[in-house]
């Protein structure tokens, strides 16, 4: 076999592989999608007994719904660790597809999407939107949704019930300014320092929250830093964290 027919050969091997990857994806996502929507619908019954809707429980059938709804969330937990891991793999190698962002209406969309889940552990979470309607920046609208996704996640995975998460947004200078502000955990020294690093979890996250996968941070630094921004953390052990992040409104060719 010459040259030109093995490297002929190998370029339709690897698109085959290629094509085969993306259906394993797919199949993956749909799956857990489905598995995570029947999980919710059961967490949200089973707390309906809990919270007495359907009836006063004796103090037997109590505790064995607390461990049925204990049970349901750390599975809820590890079906979004897999869509998470699944949606991130190759995320950082994928094609951008720049556009106008309105991020006033994807924070918006972004906090609705977890109002489900922080209600349940009685946290709110508060966007304080600017006094004014910003510009629309040039970004990947879903690397976009990504970043939020992943950082919303983390700010109600690691606070206490009562607690708040506040979400704010400013422009200044050219670049807007977004953070995302939790009174939850906090992180620990040792993680100040490799918190972004790829499968890091810091210790009083793992404490707090013993599933997960370590990649969401180092995917959302990542994702920010292609669209030209950067990405920082304020944090106190058993205060809270507040990640913020600039992505410039007028993207460089």
């Amino acid at each position: 076999m010459d040259k030109d027919a093995k490297i002929k050969k190998l370029t339709s091997e690897n698109e085959r592989l290629i094509k085969l990857c993306s259906v394993k994806s797919d199949m993956v996502s749909i799956s857990a999608h489905q598995i995570r929507t029947a999980l919710s619908a059961l967490k949200w019954i089973i707390k309906m007994f809990l919270d007495g809707d359907l009836g006063k429980l004796n103090a037997e059938q109590e505790n064995l719904m607390k461990k049925a709804y204990e049970g349901n969330d750390r599975a809820i937990g590890i079906v979004s660790e897999l869509l998470l891991a699944n949606k991130t793999e190759n995320v950082t190698e994928k094609k951008y597809n720049f556009g106008e962002v309105d991020l006033i209406e994807l924070i918006d969309n972004t906090v609705f999407d977890f109002s489900g889940e922080a209600s349940a552990k009685g946290i709110e979470v508060i966007f304080l939107k600017p006094e004014k309607k910003l510009l629309s920046i040039q970004a990947d609208k879903e690397k976009m949704r990504v970043v939020l996704q992943n950082l919303l996640e983390n700010a109600i995975k690691y606070s206490n019930s009562h607690d708040k998460v506040f979400v704010t947004l400013r422009e200044n200078d050219g670049l807007v300014e977004i953070s995302i502000k939790d009174t939850g955990v906090g992180i620990s020294e040792e993680g100040k320092k490799k918190i972004f690093e790829k499968f890091y979890r810091d210790p009083e996250a793992q404490k707090k929250e013993p599933v997960g996968s370590g990649i969401g941070l180092f995917t959302t630094k990542k994702i920010i830093e292609d669209h030209g921004g950067k990405i920082w953390f304020e944090s106190s052990e058993s205060k809270g964290t507040t990640f913020l992040f600039t992505i410039p409104i007028h993207r460089k060719q």
